[in-house]
């Protein structure tokens, strides 16, 4: 039986993600596009002034702060650690804030369904 050592890359493999193109490409794609929706989401919220409306725009932020990480991970500015400590942590915020959003949009009281005669 191999050591659990045998799945888990050493520290110095992770370092082919540095300066790696398609990796920055497709993070800066990413960070592109979250960033429009975090902005459509700044608009909506000014426009709707909703608990539900900030807490998706939030959400969308942590995105755009999860592929500024990711960018200075792959260009050697953020440890591997710190990333790793980051992105996980901002997964769990963006998962409270969207179920907190929809938590709070379901219904306030009891409601009855409608009786047929």
């Amino acid at each position: 039986m191999e050591p659990l050592t045998a799945f888990v890359p050493a520290a110095t493999e992770w370092s082919g993600v540095h300066y790696s193109l398609p990796l920055i490409g497709i993070i800066l794609a990413a960070g592109l596009g979250t960033a429009t929706l975090f902005a459509l989401s700044v608009l909506a919220f000014v426009r709707r002034r909703t608990r539900q409306y900030l807490l998706v725009t939030v959400a969308l932020g942590a995105l755009v702060v999860r592929s500024v990480v990711g960018l200075g991970t792959v260009l050697a500015l953020v440890p591997m650690s710190i990333h790793h400590l980051v992105g996980h942590g901002l997964d769990v915020l963006i998962a409270a804030f969207v179920l907190l959003a929809i938590y709070l949009s379901g219904p306030t009281g009891h409601q009855h369904p409608p009786q047929s005669n």
